[in-house]
């Protein structure tokens, strides 16, 4: 297997239609601020965007930062399950593979709901191992088998987060098929939950390489989750500050919302704090 040779920039996958772009720039700006690259290639899949909505995203950064738009047509996912919390986007980075450009050989792809505190590095550069991801599970050791059931998976694997997803893109292309993942969500389309993630799941949890969710997906739940069990360490913000790298917002609770409670929203408002002294302004984030 050849290493990866590490470069000055990182290529980023984003899938998003035009509600979620505050969300996007906020998230980007966490990016360029505390990722540690010298500059990056965002890819934007959606299939609702206006070339204004691209002008706005594009005059928003630096020249480090170079954004690649690739409309999908809505067709293509015609029939999987979607609603106002999972729109049709969600699908978008199952199939992301086959419409990157081919020279790509890795990418990170992350929900908008992120920010990032700590440089990427360590998690952009890893070796995968020969699995088509890498990933964390927020789920724990026990629903496994109940999710096993549940997808009709024939192993027993963590079940997948895909909030934020190394992608091995060489491994991608030659094994993902659309045709496959329509026909399994066909014949799983009233038990899917969490479409998204348990497509991926269900086709492909025994290609993911597990990374810590502590450091590179972390949510207020996964860390009341961490902290409320005796046998771990209590793990504080300090400790946050210090070895996280990605945290998500994931769920209904929302730092950018009244209904908030948790302790991680402080790195989002410190973002939104540093964009305001910057004078760059900020727009409100979607819901």
């Amino acid at each position: 297997m050849n290493q990866y040779v590490p470069e000055a920039g990182a290529n980023l996958l984003f899938c998003v239609n035009r509600k979620f772009l505050p969300l996007l720039v906020s998230c980007m700006r966490s990016i360029v601020g505390k990722g540690g690259y010298e500059h990056y290639d965002a890819y934007v899949l959606h299939s609702d965007m206006e070339s204004g909505d691209t002008e706005a995203l594009e005059d928003e950064f630096p020249e480090t930062v170079k954004f690649h738009f690739i409309r999908v047509p809505e067709e293509v996912f015609e029939g999987f399950p979607e609603t106002q919390r999972y729109p049709r986007q969600i699908y978008y980075r199952l199939i992301a593979p086959l419409l990157l450009p081919q020279d790509l050989d890795r990418i990170l792809y992350m929900d908008v709901d992120t920010v990032v505190i700590n440089p990427l590095r360590e998690l952009y550069e890893l070796d995968f191992e020969g699995n088509y991801y890498a990933g964390c599970t927020h789920t724990r050791t026990l629903l496994t088998k109940i999710n096993q059931s549940r997808l009709k998976s024939e192993k027993a694997v963590a079940y997948i987060n895909t909030g934020v997803l190394m992608l091995n893109l060489p491994a991608l292309r030659q094994n993902v098929c659309l045709d496959e993942i329509r026909e399994y969500t066909s014949q799983r389309k009233y038990a899917l939950i969490l479409p998204d993630q348990d497509i991926l799941t269900a086709l492909y949890g025994d290609k993911v390489k597990l990374v810590d969710s502590l450091r590179y997906n972390l949510s207020d739940r996964i860390l009341n989750f961490h902290n409320a069990d005796p046998a771990n360490e209590k793990l504080d913000l300090d400790w946050v500050r210090q070895n996280a790298v990605i945290i998500h917002y994931c769920g209904r609770n929302k730092p950018w919302t009244d209904r908030y409670t948790g302790s991680l929203g402080v790195f989002y408002q410190e973002l939104f704090q540093r964009i305001t002294e910057a004078g760059d302004g900020c727009e409100e984030a979607a819901t």
